[in-house]
């Protein structure tokens, strides 16, 4: 009881926090965007609110292998998805690669107020999953940006949350985009995310969270034909890397 009670204070205060935070912080963010043509403050205003926001909800994490995060590098990063907290985690270690990360994100979450704004100036791409050729168009306009804009992309390649923390099944689309833009893929497994937020769980638990990165896999000497072949190894990666 003493436990859940924690975690559900925790929780509205590190929810309440965000949304506070973005109301406050995003628009000057906006404007600052619109002004310079650049969305560098952006990147690191949301880096602000992420630490806050876990540390609220007392998530402790720590980074293994995070030399494998270049910034110098267009990347593919491909990480694990068990619950709602592996997106800010994964962001949160990313920082090296600011302001020229991009994430891939579900459609729907259009429906939140004002963070597609800010996603928007930062060059985020939506997928809608249920229509193929926009989905085709996404994915080739983000090899676009990697080969032309040289950006890094984050990824959640099982599409949707996990109920069980097994990984899902991989959609293509990432490993598309890697092959096309022949960047390489660095596979991240987030250990512990379940326990902090299991799928349909409205609670936080304060948990202790590990973030594994793995080697760069190249995706030089695939076709896009060969994609299967490229997924198996980075599956097998990820996996590795979950049970480490």
């Amino acid at each position: 009881m003493i436990a859940t009670t924690v975690a559900a204070v925790r929780t509205v205060a590190a929810v309440s926090f965000i949304a506070l935070y973005v109301l406050v912080f995003a628009p000057p963010g906006l404007i600052w965007a619109a002004i310079t043509g650049r969305p560098d403050l952006l990147y690191w205003l949301a880096f602000g609110g992420v630490r806050g926001g876990l540390w609220l909800a007392g998530i402790g994490h720590a980074a293994e292998g995070h030399q494998h995060v270049d910034g110098s590098r267009p990347t593919v990063y491909c990480v694990n998805h068990a619950s709602n907290v592996e997106p800010p985690i994964a962001y949160r270690y990313l920082y090296p690669v600011f302001p020229h990360l991009v994430a891939i994100y579900k459609k729907e979450l259009r429906a939140l107020p004002l963070l597609p704004r800010v996603w928007d100036a930062a060059g985020f791409v939506p997928i809608d999953r249920t229509n193929r050729m926009q989905s085709d168009r996404a994915i080739q306009n983000a090899a676009a940006q990697v080969r032309e804009r040289r950006k890094s992309f984050l990824v959640f390649p099982e599409g949707t949350r996990s109920k069980t923390g097994e990984l899902l099944p991989f959609k293509k689309g990432a490993f598309i985009l890697a092959i096309q833009a022949q960047a390489p893929i660095v596979p991240v497994a987030i250990i512990g995310g379940r326990a902090a937020m299991k799928k349909g769980s409205r609670l936080i638990w304060p948990v202790r969270v590990r973030v594994c990165f793995g080697e760069p896999i190249p995706s030089t000497g695939y076709t896009v034909d060969q994609r299967d072949a490229l997924i198996e190894v980075v599956r097998a990666r990820m996996i590795a890397l979950l049970e480490s």
